[in-house]
């Protein structure tokens, strides 16, 4: 192994950075940049069973240290993803890749998961626990610790591959949750998914999304973020990748010194599309200054 390199779930990665679901699509836009073989992998657009439009225009709003957006999970399903958008992406991307699942039932998490645990591009599924529960009243399976057991459960009984869920930081306690998802057999857990956030313009009086709410993300996170991978990491005995509000090579060594195995690199990725790439070769300049030999040494180093 390299300095550079980690292991995530048994599955060597060159380096531990990781595009997040949602603001990377399917690698080949990105392609046409760089090299994106140079990435450790990426997670691809949240995939829920069935297509989804997404929600109503406008879906952004900008902040001083960050955005927030209501996309709403808008995707063509998982069949076209497996018929069109994998066979895409191999042609620029040799490497597994993390798939990223929405649900609104326990059962639309089982199926997703299950039609692209077959696919052989898949390393891991990440399973996004932040989606509204149907069946629940609305409120996201996240939020629940039985509710997100639960969909880790009905997943780990038809997939054979590493079931990352990532969780949402509008809870009162993360690391019940985490605890939970472990307990039902999670291989990882991915933190933190964006915060809940809104913008009013003052001329129209409205909110500036059309959702009128969305998820908050970028640099001002990044303190909330970093306190639950620590909180997360030192409760679990699972691998966690930590993500929010990370744009830095900086930051992600913090957020490895904090737990994290992997770093998911979100917001930054739609402010300059060569945001990964700058991470992977500014990393071995920090790790000489910050005197770091390899990265694996330093996982969970902050006690």
């Amino acid at each position: 192994m390299g300095k550079l390199s980690v292991t995530l779930c048994g599955i060597e990665m060159d380096n531990p950075i990781i595009p997040a679901s949602g603001t990377f699509g399917y690698g080949y836009e990105f392609a046409e940049l760089y090299d994106i073989n140079m990435l450790g992998t990426f997670s691809f657009k949240g995939t829920t069973k069935d297509p989804r439009f997404g929600n109503p225009t406008p879906r952004i709003a900008e902040c001083y240290a960050g955005m927030i957006n209501a996309v709403g999970l808008q995707n063509p399903g998982v069949e076209k993803v497996i018929a069109e958008e994998l066979p895409k992406m191999r042609k620029v991307f040799h490497k597994k890749v993390m798939a990223n699942v929405s649900g609104f039932a326990v059962e639309d998490y089982a199926y997703t998961c299950q039609r692209l645990d077959a696919c052989p591009e898949v390393g891991w599924l990440e399973v996004n626990v932040s989606c509204p529960n149907v069946h629940g009243g609305g409120m996201s399976f996240g939020t629940s610790p039985e509710a997100a057991a639960e969909v880790v459960r009905a997943v780990k009984k038809v997939t054979t591959k590493p079931v990352i869920v990532k969780l949402s930081p509008n809870v009162t306690d993360i690391v019940a949750i985490a605890k939970a998802c472990e307990a039902a057999g999670a291989d990882g857990i991915s933190l933190i998914n964006t915060m809940l956030g809104m913008r009013i313009d003052l001329k129209t009086k409205k909110p500036v999304i059309a959702n009128k709410m969305g998820g908050f993300s970028g640099p001002a996170i990044l303190p909330i973020a970093v306190r639950m991978v620590y909180q997360v990491s030192h409760a679990v005995k699972i691998p966690v990748v930590g993500m929010g509000g990370v744009s830095t090579a900086e930051d992600v060594v913090e957020m490895m010194l904090a737990g994290a195995t992997a770093v998911e690199v979100g917001a930054a990725n739609l402010i300059d599309p060569f945001a990964c790439k700058t991470i992977i070769e500014e990393l071995p300049r920090v790790m000489e200054i910050y005197k770091i030999n390899s990265l694996t040494e330093i996982i969970g180093g902050c006690n």
